[in-house]
């Protein structure tokens, strides 16, 4: 897929495929079945399209790059799985997370604000954890929450 900008954005790694079906199926049907529809506004992120990000984003840490590998055959984020973030419209974002948190299997949930995207990943992992970004100076650190 070229997708604006003209970077391939398509995963390479049958894994990634399988992932983004797990997550599709284990958190994003069952909160769009609760909830009704979300906006997607970060899914898969190829390395062509990671490079030219111009905001601050963690490759290795963030679960976007799915079950892609480096150069050297190394998986880009070694938690494997995959992430999106996305916004159920006319909802506290702070309640979907409690609802993914009770009822969906997932490995980390940031929050970002009561009606701002949130991020979530599945993966082998499923540390069930969950952070929010808080100010901190300039800055925004996670700080973890029992959703």
């Amino acid at each position: 897929l070229l997708q604006r900008g003209g970077y391939d954005n398509t995963p390479k790694s049958p894994d990634t495929y399988n992932a983004l079906f797990d997550l599709a199926t284990n958190v994003l049907d069952p909160v769009i079945d609760y909830f009704g529809a979300i906006k997607l506004t970060y899914g898969f992120a190829s390395p062509a399209l990671t490079r030219n990000i111009k905001r601050r984003i963690e490759p290795k840490l963030d679960q976007h790059a799915s079950c892609e590998v480096n150069k050297r055959g190394a998986p880009i984020c070694p938690r494997l799985g995959v992430a999106v973030d996305f916004l159920v419209e006319y909802e506290d974002m702070y309640e979907v997370a409690k609802w993914i948190a009770a009822n969906c299997p997932y490995d980390r949930i940031y929050l970002y604000g009561k009606d701002r995207p949130i991020h979530v990943s599945a993966g082998p992992e499923q540390s069930r954890e969950a952070f929010e970004l808080v100010a901190s100076g300039a800055r925004r650190v996670p700080q973890r929450i029992r959703p």
